[in-house]
C-alpha cells in the first residue's frame, strides 16, 4: 500500500499536498498529452496489481475493492469521459490555491514559499489547459473556465499579498510579487480565452450519453443499476418530499400557495447575514446531536466560517477539510455571496432564508461533512481515510438532513421542515436533472425550469444549478447516496430494534471513511446485494 500511495501522489501532487502530505507542496500534476497517457498506463498497471490480491479477509478485501473503485474512478474521468480534453472542471480542483492560503498546517514563511512555488508552475499549467481543451465548447463550459479559472488572476494580485505581507523578509516578498504576478497574468489571459469560447457558443457537446452514463456510476459507484430504475427511484423521493412539502406549507401558511409558502420562509432572511448567522447555528446543532446520541463525535477539532472566495463562487457552499495527515487543523465552511452581476432582485432572493441556511449548515458541518471526515481520518484503511468518494460524502451530508428532522430537530416547527425540505427537492431535481441532461431528453431551459418549479429555487440559484448539471453529471450523487444510506438502515436496522440501532449503524457507516456504499453494504450485512431494489429502493 505504501509503495501505491506514494506513486499515487506524485501521479496526482496537489492531492497528496491536500490530504497533508507537505512534500508535494507547490507542485502542479503535468497536464500534457504525454504525461497524462502515463498516468494512465500507470492507474491501469496499478489496478491490474491490485486485483491480483486474492484470498482476502472482509477487512483487507475491502481495502482492495475501495483502492480498485478510486483507480476506475481515475481512469473514468481520464478515458471514457476524456474530461482533460473536454471539462475546465477537471482543473479547478488542483489549482485551488486554498490550501497554502487558509490552513495553518505551518509557519507562515513556510506555506510562502510553498505558495510561490505553486505560482512559479501556474503559467505551465495555464498553457497545458488551453492546449487541451477541445473547442468550441458549451457556453457554460467556457463561463466556467472564465468564472473560476480565469477569475484567480484578480484573487491572486488583490488576495494573497496580504495574507503573506507579516513575513519579514524582502527578498521572500520579492520573490512572491514576481511568481504572483506571473500567476496572476497567465490565469488572466485563460480567462480572456474562455471569454472568447463564451460568445456566441452553443450548449451543444456537454452530454455523456446514456451508456456512458451508466458506465459512470459503475466506475465511481459500483451501482449497477438501470437508468430506467433509478429514474423511478429519483422521482418517487421528489412525490415524497413534494407530499411532506405540501403538509408542511398547509400548517405554516394554510391557503397559501405551495410557491408562496416558500418564498414566506425564505424571504426571512437573517438579519447578520448568512456567514454570521451559520456561526450562531453551530452551537445548538452539536449539542442536538449529543443529547439525541445520533453518532459518536471523535474528536475536537473547530470548524470554521467564512465567505467563499470570488473563483469559487460558483458553488454555493461548501467545506474545506484539511487531510487525514493534517492532525487537529480547523475546516472552513464557506458560504457564497450572489453574483454582482444579477439585478438587485436577483441578489437579494440568492441569499438564503434562515431555515433554508440552517440545513445548509447541517449539510457541510452538524452532522455532515465536518463529523463526517473527523471519522474518515480516524479509519482504519488507508483507502477509506484517503479516498472518500463522491457519493458516500454528499449520500452522508444530505441524509444527515432528513436525519436531524426526522429525529426531531426543530420540535416539528413547520417552517424548520420547509427550509429541510427546500434543501431535499433541490437535491431531487439534480438527479433528475443529471439524468435527462446527460441522456439528451432534457435542455439546460428545460433543468432551469424544473429548478425553479419543482425544488423553488430563485432564478439565480436555478440557472446556476442547471449549468452545473452539464459540467458535474455527478451531482446526482447526493441523492443516490441518501437513498442507499436509508436503505442501508432500513435493512439493518429492521431485526435490531428500529431507531436504537441506528447510532451503531452510523458509527459502523462512518468508520470505513468513503468507499463506494454497495460495498460498505455487502460489509455491513454480509451478504452481496446485486438486485437495485436492494439497493435504493425502499
Amino acid at each position: 500500500m505504501r509503495s501505491f500511495l506514494e506513486g499515487y501522489f506524485e501521479h496526482f501532487p496537489t492531492f497528496g499536498s491536500s490530504v497533508g502530505r507537505h512534500d508535494f507542496d507547490g507542485r502542479l500534476p503535468d497536464w500534457s498529452a504525454g504525461s497524462l497517457a502515463e498516468k494512465v498506463e500507470w492507474l491501469r498497471e496499478q489496478r491490474v496489481a491490485a486485483l491480483s490480491f486474492t484470498g482476502l479477509d472482509d477487512r483487507l478485501t475491502l481495502e482492495r475493492d475501495h483502492l480498485v473503485a478510486q483507480l476506475d474512478t481515475d481512469l473514468f474521468w481520464l478515458t471514457d469521459a476524456e474530461w482533460p480534453f473536454r471539462n475546465p472542471f477537471f482543473y479547478t480542483g488542483p489549482l485551488d490555491p486554498g490550501l497554502y492560503l487558509t490552513r495553518n498546517y505551518a509557519p507562515l514563511a513556510q506555506r510562502m514559499r510553498a505558495y510561490i512555488d505553486y505560482a512559479k508552475a501556474v503559467p505551465r499549467a495555464a498553457e497545458q489547459i488551453r492546449a487541451n481543451l477541445r473547442t468550441p465548447m458549451p457556453r457554460s463550459y467556457a463561463q466556467l473556465g472564465r468564472q473560476a479559472l480565469g477569475g484567480m488572476g484578480d484573487y491572486f494580485e488583490t488576495e494573497v499579498p496580504p495574507i503573506f505581507a507579516a513575513v519579514d523578509d524582502p527578498e521572500l516578498q520579492k520573490e512572491l510579487c514576481a511568481a504572483n504576478a506571473g500567476a496572476a497574468a497567465a490565469m488572466r489571459e485563460l480567462g480572456a480565452w474562455f471569454a472568447t469560447q463564451e460568445e456566441g457558443a452553443g450548449m451543444e457537446g456537454y452530454a455523456l450519453g446514456a451508456e456512458r452514463f451508466e458506465r459512470m456510476l459503475l466506475a465511481t459507484e459500483r451501482v449497477d443499476v438501470p437508468l430506467a430504475v433509478l429514474e423511478e427511484a429519483g422521482r418517487r423521493d421528489l412525490e415524497r418530499n413534494s407530499a411532506a412539502l405540501r403538509e408542511a406549507c398547509a400548517a405554516f401558511a394554510p391557503g397559501k400557495l405551495i410557491a408562496d409558502c416558500v418564498a414566506a420562509v425564505q424571504a426571512e432572511k437573517p438579519a447578520e447575514g448568512p456567514v454570521e448567522a451559520a456561526r450562531r447555528q453551530l452551537a445548538g446543532l452539536r449539542r442536538f446531536i449529543e443529547e439525541k446520541g445520533l453518532v459518536s463525535i471523535p474528536g475536537n477539532e473547530e470548524a470554521r466560517i467564512e465567505e467563499a472566495p470570488p473563483y469559487q463562487r460558483w458553488n454555493a457552499a461548501y467545506i474545506d477539510v484539511p487531510g487525514p495527515y493534517d492532525r487537529h487543523l480547523p475546516s472552513t465552511y464557506y458560504i457564497a455571496p450572489p453574483d454582482p452581476s444579477w439585478t438587485p432582485e436577483e441578489r437579494a432572493a440568492y441569499i438564503p432564508g434562515e431555515a433554508d441556511l440552517l440545513f445548509v449548515t447541517i449539510h457541510e458541518v452538524w452532522p455532515g461533512h465536518f463529523l463526517q471526515f473527523l471519522h474518515s481520518h480516524r479509519s482504519e484503511s488507508d483507502p477509506g481515510r484517503l479516498f472518500v468518494g463522491y457519493g458516500f460524502a454528499e449520500g452522508w451530508a444530505h441524509y444527515a438532513e432528513e436525519l436531524m428532522w426526522e429525529v426531531g430537530f426543530g420540535d416539528g416547527d413547520p417552517r424548520l421542515h420547509i427550509g429541510q425540505l427546500q434543501n431535499a427537492l433541490l437535491r431531487n431535481v439534480r438527479f433528475l436533472v443529471a439524468i435527462g441532461l446527460h441522456t439528451g431528453r432534457m435542455t439546460v431551459d428545460d433543468a432551469e425550469i424544473m429548478f425553479r418549479d419543482l425544488a423553488f429555487q430563485d432564478p439565480g440559484n436555478a440557472r446556476q444549478q442547471a449549468a452545473r448539471g452539464t459540467f458535474d453529471p455527478a451531482y446526482l450523487n447526493y441523492t443516490l447516496g441518501k437513498l442507499m444510506i436509508r436503505k442501508l438502515r432500513d435493512d439493518w436496522s429492521a431485526s435490531r430494534g428500529g431507531r436504537a440501532a441506528w447510532r451503531d449503524l452510523h458509527d459502523r457507516l462512518l468508520s470505513f471513511g468513503g468507499p463506494p456504499i454497495p460495498l460498505v453494504r455487502r460489509v455491513i450485512l454480509g451478504r452481496d446485494d446485486r438486485h437495485p431494489t436492494d439497493v435504493i429502493l425502499a
